[in-house]
């Protein structure tokens, strides 16, 4: 069978996608050499993001010109059948069914049956091995991140090195997440995948810099400030909720952002790391932070929207979050040269590369369990176990690194989790009262 022919139109598409693309590589070419730190110096890390956002803008810019372009023409209702006509239907406009809801609810309601045929051993074991799963994956995740950032490798002949390039982590991250993602697509039923495969690429940016502000945040403040300061993003969130929605919350919500306030006040007086550092470093860790918050948010929320408005299973939100964050990621490293640089790297010095196999095998394990957790035992459960995550990432961080707290930053370490827990209990005390209420309204 014959493969259709390209219509003037693909030709079209191409020439924008051909011109957008050597335009920024040439953009990219020339701000390196004008950026390019001075031999043995790593770049500055907003120089670094300029960079990255470069190689990110090759995607961009003329995907969006392409999706205006075809809406624009109704590229995609006139003419015959072309070659590039599939490829393009995929990423702008997604598949076009009406029994995609019907195939979800039934796979989702055989999935609620089996889950509650499961007797209260089962589940209490299914959800030790979840509380296992989470705990391992992400506790060995976060020493690997802080011992990649922080530390020198040592090679065979004793010479010593320090990687720096955060977003070939990231990279290599996603890249396993997104095979994985892809294994259990195939082997698992889904429901016919409906959306346009472009919604994906807003949280897949966004997922990106979360996770590049991660990695780039421990060249400046520890690994304790940064999962505090994560901890603590409650606050942030509260405070545009009132400026922006004017939204009223619940008094034990001032109560726990007031806590983890004199928490983390308490903690960065007594952390001996921060009063080490200078004010500039501190300084530029806690603007990383916030843009670590910011994505992290907006990661959430959009996620949130897609799954509502187009009933995706989690492995298919999985699967498209990384294709994009692959693409992405990839295109800048090329287009910065890093990735030859972090492979030479790779391949002098043994120890990295093994920790950047784990490191990437307990992220993509850790989305699975992220996913099954709150599939099956709900958002309350996860939260939980997350947060005992956390404490647990501090204590090991503290021993392994041997960061010097003094006790009053123990005391604030445990005014932040016993404010976070005091949150999930009366969140969940106030949802139980609501059914409670509107169960007896129906009667």
């Amino acid at each position: 069978m014959a493969l259709p022919p390209l219509k003037s139109a693909d030709w079209v598409i191409f020439s924008i996608i051909s011109v957008g693309t050597i335009v920024l590589y040439l953009a990219s070419t020339l701000a390196q050499s004008l950026l390019a730190p001075p031999p043995g110096e790593s770049l500055f890390w907003l120089l670094s993001l300029l960079l990255n956002m470069i190689g990110y803008a090759t995607i961009f810019v003329p995907g969006y010109y392409v999706i205006k372009y075809v809406r624009k023409t109704n590229y995609l209702e006139t003419g015959p059948a072309s070659l590039l006509q599939p490829l393009v239907r995929l990423f702008v406009k997604g598949a076009e069914t009406e029994v995609i809801e019907v195939e979800a609810v039934n796979l989702i309601k055989g999935e609620t049956e089996a889950a509650m045929a499961k007797t209260v051993y089962q589940e209490g074991m299914t959800l030790m091995f979840c509380a296992g799963g989470l705990l391992g994956s992400y506790s060995t995740w976060g020493y690997l991140q802080e011992k990649i950032m922080t530390t020198n490798y040592v090679d065979s002949l004793g010479n010593k090195g320090k990687f720096n390039d955060s977003q070939f982590l990231v990279f290599v991250n996603r890249i396993l997440a997104f095979a994985l993602a892809l294994l259990v697509i195939m082997i698992r039923r889904q429901p016919r995948h409906k959306a346009p495969l472009f919604k994906y690429s807003y949280c897949s940016f966004s997922n990106i810099m979360s996770s590049w502000c991660q990695y780039e945040a421990l060249k400046y403040v520890s690994f304790p400030t940064q999962v505090l300061a994560k901890a603590s993003k409650v606050i942030p969130v509260m405070l545009m909720g009132k400026v922006v929605s004017n939204k009223k919350y619940e008094y034990y919500e001032y109560v726990v952002a007031l806590l983890i306030s004199v928490g983390m006040v308490a903690f960065l007086m007594g952390n001996d790391d921060g009063n080490k550092a200078s004010n500039a470093t501190t300084f530029s860790g806690f603007i990383i932070l916030i843009g670590y918050m910011a994505f992290d948010a907006f990661t959430s929320n959009w996620q949130g929207e897609l799954f509502t408005e187009y009933k995706m299973t989690s492995f298919q939100m999985m699967a498209g979050v990384n294709l994009f964050s692959c693409l992405l990621t990839s295109v800048s490293l090329m287009q910065q040269g890093v990735f030859y640089t972090s492979l030479a790297f790779m391949s002098q010095y043994s120890r990295f590369m093994l920790d950047c196999i784990i490191l990437s095998i307990c992220s993509a394990s850790g989305q699975l369990f992220i996913y099954y957790t709150i599939s099956v035992f709900g958002p309350v459960a996860f939260v939980i176990i997350m947060t005992v995550r956390q404490v647990f990432a501090v204590v090991l961080s503290c021993i392994l690194f041997q960061h010097a707290l003094a006790p009053v930053a123990i005391i604030g370490i445990f005014i932040i989790f016993s404010a976070l827990f005091l949150k999930i209990y009366c969140s969940y005390r106030l949802k139980m009262k609501k059914k409670t209420v509107s169960a007896a309204g129906k009667i």
